[in-house]
Order: C-alpha cells, then sequence, then structure tokens
C-alpha cells in the first residue's frame, strides 16, 4: 500500500471531484435498492389487499406515494447513472493527465546518461502502460468498495427501523463477504497480477527489439530463435492472464453467492418475524429485496481486486523512476558560464561497457571556430556531441570549457547556452507553433515565421488552412520528412546559444533547400563555438577545420 500513497495524494488535489463522483455511483446504488425495494412492497401490499377485498373485509391502500416513489427512484438511478458515467469518465481523463504529466516531468529532468540505465521501451511502458494501471485506483479500487460499504450501512440502518433483530446478522455476513472480495481477492491474484507488469515490461522490450534489429537478426539467422523467445514470453503472459480472469470469475461467483445468502437469511430471520406478527407481508418483501438490490455493489469488486497487485508494481515501478537522479555529478559551487570560450576534451576515456569508444582522446574547439567532424556510423560521433552537450561525463578525463571542467558550471545555465541539433529530433503531437517555441516560449508570430523563412517553409506553412496553428501530428507525421527536419532547424534559430552541436543539419533536404538552409546557418553560427557532425563534410554548413574521426575513435585531418 505504500507505493501507491504518492500517487493517492496526487489524486487527491482533486479531492472535490473524487467525492462527487463517489457520491454519485453511491446515489445510483441507493436509488437501486430504494426501487426494488419499494417496488416489492407495493406489488406485495397490493397482493394482500386484494385477498383482504376478496375476503370481504374493509381494506385501503394509498397506490399515489408508492407509485411516486417507485418512479422517482426509477428516474433517479437512471439519471445518476448517466451523470455517473459522464462526470467520472471525465475526472478519470484529468487524473490520467496529472499522472502522466508528473510522470513525464520527472523523466524530462534526468540526464542523457541517467535516462540510458532502461530502454526506450521500458520508458515509454511506464508513461503509457504502467500510469493506464493506476487509472484503476480511483474508479475500481478505492470508490466502489467505500459506495458498497456506505450501501451495507444504509441497508442495515433501514432494516433496523423495521426488524433490528434481522439487521446485524445480515450486515455481518455482508461485511464478510466484502473483506474476501476486496482484501481476499487482492491477496490471491497480488503474486500473478504483479508479474503481468514484469511481463508486460519484458514483452514489449522484446518486439521493440525484434522490430529494430529484424535486419540483424535475419542475416545472423537468429530470428527464429528470437520468434521462439517472443512466443514463450506471450505464453506464458496469456498463461498467467487466463488464471487471473478464473481468480476473478470465482470472485464473480463469491459476490452472488454472498449475496443471495444474505438475501436467503433475511428472508428466513422476516419470514418468522412475519409468523410471529412483529412484522407485516410486505415489509417482510421489502427486506430481503433491499439486500438483493446491494449486487450491484458487489459483483464489479472481484475483477478489480484481483488486479491488486499490477497497481502496487506499476506504482512501485514509477516511484523508482521519481526517485531517480541524475548521474552527473553537481559541484557544490558551480561558475557562471562564460559566453566566449575554447571547449576542450582532455585526456577523454568513454567506454561502452568495456569497449572503449575515446581512450585518451584530447582536442581543442577555439573560440568561434566551427570544427567539422566527420566519420561513419557508429565510429562516435553522437559520443563527442554528448560530452560536448554534457549529456554524460567521461569515465576518465574532463572536458572543459574557458578552462573550467563542465561539471563545475551551472547546469542549468549550460543547458540554456548549448544548443543541440539530433538526426532525430522530436516533434510533438501539436501545433506548428507550439512546436517552435519549444526553443523559446515567448517568440512572437512574427518570429516563428522569421525563422521558418530561413529554412524555406514559410511558404508552404502559409498555404496550410490553418497556418502556424496547424497540428502536425504524432512525431511530425503530417510533414514530409524533409519538412519535419527543416521545423527543427527552424526552432534551433530562436535559439541564442554560445555553443551550436548540429548533427547531420541538412540530411533530408534537396539541394536547393539545403543551399538556403546552408546559407543561413553560416549567418547564425557567426560569433558562435560549433560543433558539426556528418558522414559527409558536404553535408554541413561552411567549417574552418574538418577532422575525420576512424571507427577506432581516432581523430585525423581530414583530405579531400
Amino acid at each position: 500500500m505504500s507505493e501507491l500513497r504518492p500517487w493517492l495524494r496526487l489524486m487527491l488535489t482533486r479531492r472535490n471531484r473524487l467525492l462527487i463522483g463517489a457520491l454519485l455511483m453511491a446515489a445510483t446504488l441507493l436509488a437501486g435498492v430504494g426501487l426494488l425495494s419499494l417496488s416489492g412492497w407495493f406489488i406485495t401490499a397490493t397482493a394482500v389487499t386484494s385477498l383482504a377485498w376478496a375476503a370481504g373485509a374493509a381494506a385501503t391502500l394509498d397506490v399515489y406515494v408508492p407509485g411516486g416513489g417507485i418512479r422517482f427512484f426509477a428516474l433517479t438511478r437512471t439519471v445518476a447513472r448517466y451523470g455517473e458515467r459522464l462526470y467520472n469518465h471525465d475526472t478519470v481523463l484529468r487524473l490520467l493527465a496529472d499522472l502522466r504529466v508528473s510522470a513525464f516531468r520527472s523523466l524530462s529532468q534526468l540526464d542523457g546518461q541517467t535516462q540510458s540505465r532502461y530502454q526506450a521501451s521500458q520508458w515509454l511502458n511506464r508513461l503509457t502502460r504502467d500510469i493506464d494501471t493506476l487509472d484503476n485506483l480511483y474508479l475500481r479500487l478505492l470508490a466502489p468498495p467505500l459506495v458498497a460499504l456506505l450501501g451495507v450501512g444504509l441497508v442495515a440502518v433501514f432494516m433496523a427501523l423495521f426488524f433490528p433483530g434481522a439487521a446485524w446478522p445480515v450486515a455481518i455476513l455482508l461485511l464478510v463477504v466484502l473483506l474476501l472480495l476486496t482484501l481476499g481477492m487482492a491477496c490471491w491474484g497480488r503474486a500473478l497480477s504483479d508479474r503481468q507488469v514484469v511481463q508486460t515490461d519484458h514483452l514489449r522490450v522484446r518486439a521493440v527489439e525484434q522490430l529494430q534489429g529484424l535486419a540483424e537478426l535475419q542475416a545472423w539467422q537468429v530470428l527464429p530463435e528470437h520468434q521462439r523467445g517472443l512466443l514463450a514470453l506471450e505464453h506464458n503472459q496469456s498463461r498467467d492472464r487466463r488464471r487471473l480472469e478464473e481468480r476473478g470469475a470465482l470472485g464473480q461467483g463469491l459476490a452472488v453467492g454472498g449475496v443471495q445468502g444474505a438475501v436467503a437469511l433475511t428472508l428466513v430471520l422476516t419470514l418468522e418475524a412475519y409468523q410471529q406478527g412483529l412484522i407485516s407481508g410486505p415489509v417482510m418483501v421489502m427486506l430481503p429485496l433491499a439486500v438483493m438490490a446491494l449486487a450491484e455493489g458487489f459483483t464489479a469488486l472481484p475483477g478489480a481486486f484481483v488486479h491488486w497487485g499490477s497497481s502496487e508494481a506499476a506504482a512501485r515501478r514509477l516511484n523508482e523512476q521519481q526517485a531517480l537522479t541524475g548521474r552527473l555529478p553537481v559541484a557544490p559551487e558551480s561558475q557562471s558560464v562564460v559566453s566566449l570560450a575554447a571547449m576542450e576534451w582532455q585526456g577523454v576515456t568513454v567506454l561502452l561497457g568495456t569497449t572503449p569508444v575515446f581512450r585518451g582522446l584530447n582536442l581543442t574547439l577555439g573560440p568561434e571556430e566551427k570544427l567539422a567532424v566527420v566519420g561513419p556510423s557508429g565510429a562516435g560521433k553522437s559520443t563527442l556531441a554528448a560530452l560536448a552537450a554534457r549529456l554524460i561525463d567521461p569515465d576518465q578525463g574532463q572536458v572543459c570549457w574557458g578552462g573550467a571542467s563542465l561539471t563545475t558550471l551551472d547546469e542549468a545555465q549550460w543547458r540554456r547556452q548549448v544548443a543541440v541539433l539530433t538526426q532525430d529530433a522530436h516533434l510533438f503531437n501539436d501545433t506548428l507553433a507550439a512546436n517552435l517555441r519549444l526553443a523559446a516560449p515567448m517568440a512572437s508570430d512574427g518570429e516563428l515565421w522569421a525563422v521558418l523563412e530561413k529554412v524555406n517553409l514559410k511558404q508552404q506553412v502559409l498555404g496550410f488552412a490553418q497556418g502556424l496553428n496547424t497540428p502536425i501530428g504524432e512525431f511530425g507525421r503530417q510533414l514530409s520528412g524533409g519538412e519535419a527536419r527543416r521545423v527543427a532547424l527552424a526552432r534551433l534559430f530562436l535559439r541564442d546559444p554560445v555553443l551550436v552541436i548540429l548533427d547531420e543539419p541538412l540530411t533530408g533536404l534537396d539541394p536547393a533547400t539545403a543551399a538556403i538552409v546552408r546559407h543561413h546557418l553560416n549567418d547564425f553560427l557567426q560569433r558562435r563555438g560549433a560543433l558539426l557532425l556528418a558522414h559527409d563534410p558536404e553535408a554541413l554548413p561552411a567549417a574552418d577545420r574538418t577532422l575525420v574521426l576512424s571507427s577506432q575513435g581516432k581523430l585525423a585531418p581530414f583530405h579531400r
């Protein structure tokens, strides 16, 4: 339960909405109790009165009040059910947004070195599947048992008004059933449902590995073996899911049987009371029907609580993410970042596992120098950029700016002073303007149009019906590859950094567009240091110096 406390506290920030939603659920259940019990009383009272008339006895029955009550409960149940579904659905969506923002905020504050501890598919699993699992907390695990408990209490009080002798035994039986359906089912399904979360994580990682490495798996002729492993994981998960569903079905049987047992007990006790003349015939029928109506509040509990372990496991994994801190050390007294300075890689060694990417690397990027580094994929260009941006720290040696190690500089200030354009710059499922303003939140529309013109995208955007407010879709899918790349470049032009790191900046652009963008990049890089990375120097802006990075992590002058 302790794993859930941080997320419960987050949910309680919307306590008013949670309370209103729970009250609507309670109103639905209690209206059902009133409808069924009053209908039973009314039908029985009508039959008894008819028999009395047939026997020649004088009898009267007011049909208007109970008839009006039946219509009231029927209408209340319908309206409350509709309002509860609508209101609680909106509440759950708001809670999901809160949970995702909280989880993403903690993730976004981690440095690249810490994020690399987990694969992208694992982070995705936390932000999607684990958050969706916590969706069960309010609507399936918190409100329903409380509403059922309230229903038991009110029905017991209602029974005590007519026949106190039946109230306590029935209430105790229903409470025992309620405990079995909640705590009992949670304990019974905890291990299996906990394992489901882990299995889903492993299955997603394995599936993504197979999709991303399909060519390599086929080349090494190990694809069938990898597929067998994936199918084995899926089989294990399906087996455990089936076992969980079986336990949930048994719980459903317990819920129905428990409520029916309480109905039978009520019927026996009220029948005895009727024979003793303590209650009337209509009341004898009304009280068991009131208990029967509680079944609606009980039958949803087993299916929810048998998955309690999934919610705990998801919360535990998200708590581990929230507890992560950056691996990059923070200096006790950080220094300010100077604007014009040289960057130096001094004796830098970086290990990938036990394999060195760089060993004893020494390199200098002079003030305002444009240094191009070209080389094949896997040579270490991205690692060089990550060192410069301080997304990672070297295993040995240091990277300095203005003679001061990056580890001694104010990290937040350094992040603001460095602009990095990676090969796969992300575009969010939002408008074009919102994606551009990630670089400069206060940028005006005029500034956005200006940078779009620099990347030769202004005319295309003017042709969009919504202009800057055009949604570009997830990953920028509404744009072509070249247009998406130019949006990322336009975002770069909105920054004012002291150091610019460009990785394949002109990839995907046609020659005419590349020439325009290269011209504006050359102007932008004036009075700034720049580290330019590519496979081919022709795909880069003008550079003062060009080096070749070999697959062994060695740098040498470039010769055409």
